[in-house]
């Protein structure tokens, strides 16, 4: 799904209130709306085979009966500006969804010269508004770029670009009727709350020095993208930070992290294509060890291979950008005694 993002020169539709001219569609725009998702939402553009294929699977879906319901923006040469495009599923009936009805947002989409004018959020809204208001819809999902996500935060979507969710009702004819009541819709399950927030996979680490301030790292046996790294690991469900960072250190070292604990750095990483949720890590303080804790350290073969030691500078040429600039920092929030705060982790 694409926001509107470049102002251009184009001529500009608009209705006698000065809005955006937006309408339903008929399943004689399926042609139309199936270019613009091979043109403005696919990575790679579809055959006309393909074409004719989603067109004739979406026209009758977006008969009355059909489950498929959309909104356009015409341009003024009859072609399509802007469209919204949402796809009806049922789901188990609960209280947040009494209906039993969802949708997922499958297209939105503005051809470039049309971008910077509203054109998505009047069509997307119209979308939302129709399948809220008169199909029923209380729970709608969607797939979107980092870049598009913040309109659809705007219009009460949560969670990360790689699944959006929103829940959404109608307040009961008698919301407000008595002065300072919250309407019934204001309560949402636990669950269903729960869905919505953001997922993140939360890992610690702990930073170690010989006696010198050299940092030691740990060389991977699995993990070729990161060949080098700190002791750590994931954190276990319902495990505190530093109770993994005590159990990580005793499995990959045979060493016991000596408390107490002291946060050095928290590293953030974007969901990627291959990685959905976002990553969150906390790195704590392990202290200096002599030469003979060093030499004492017990590898656990299935995870690293050697333990080795060497001055900051050298370890750049050994490891990708993304590592060692978070190596570099951790290095400076130790020597400063100021936490520093990594968010590129996941963008290198």
């Amino acid at each position: 799904m694409n926001a509107d993002t470049a102002p251009t020169a184009a001529a500009e539709p608009r209705d006698a209130a000065g809005r955006p001219p937006v309408r339903a569609a008929t399943p004689a725009h399926a042609e139309a709306i199936t270019r613009m998702r091979s043109a403005y939402v696919l990575s790679a553009p579809f055959t006309e085979e393909w074409v004719r294929q989603c067109t004739d699977d979406l026209a009758p879906r977006l008969k009355p009966e059909g489950s498929a319901r959309a909104f356009v923006i015409d341009a003024p040469d009859a072609t399509m500006a802007a469209c919204a495009l949402g796809l009806i599923h049922p789901v188990l009936p609960a209280p947040a969804y009494p209906q039993g009805r969802a949708a997922r947002v499958q297209i939105v989409a503005t051809k470039p010269e049309f971008r910077r004018r509203g054109y998505a959020r009047a069509v997307l809204s119209a979308l939302l508004d129709h399948l809220a208001d008169v199909e029923g819809v209380t729970l709608f999902e969607l797939h979107t770029s980092p870049e598009a996500a913040p309109l659809y935060r705007e219009l009460g979507f949560s969670g990360n670009p790689a699944l959006m969710r929103m829940t959404r009702h109608r307040p009961p004819a008698n919301a407000g009727a008595v002065t300072g009541a919250q309407p019934d819709s204001s309560w949402v399950p636990p669950q269903v709350y729960a869905d919505s927030l953001p997922r993140a996979a939360a890992y610690v680490c702990l930073y170690v020095t010989d006696e010198n301030d050299r940092p030691l790292q740990l060389h991977s046996v699995y993990s070729p993208g990161h060949p080098w790294h700190m002791i750590g690991g994931a954190i276990d469900l319902g495990e505190r930070p530093w109770d993994a960072v005590v159990r990580e250190c005793r499995e990959e070292t045979g060493m016991t992290a000596v408390g107490p604990p002291r946060l050095l750095a928290t590293v953030y990483g974007q969901p990627r294509a291959q990685r959905p949720y976002s990553t969150l890590q906390l790195i704590f303080d392990g202290g200096r060890l002599t030469a003979e804790q060093i030499r004492g350290i017990t590898l656990n073969p299935r995870e690293h291979d050697e333990a080795r030691v060497l001055p900051l500078a050298e370890w750049d040429a050994l490891m990708p950008a993304r590592d060692f600039v978070r190596l570099s920092a951790v290095e400076e929030a130790r020597r400063t005694g100021v936490a520093a705060y990594v968010d590129t982790w996941g963008n290198a």
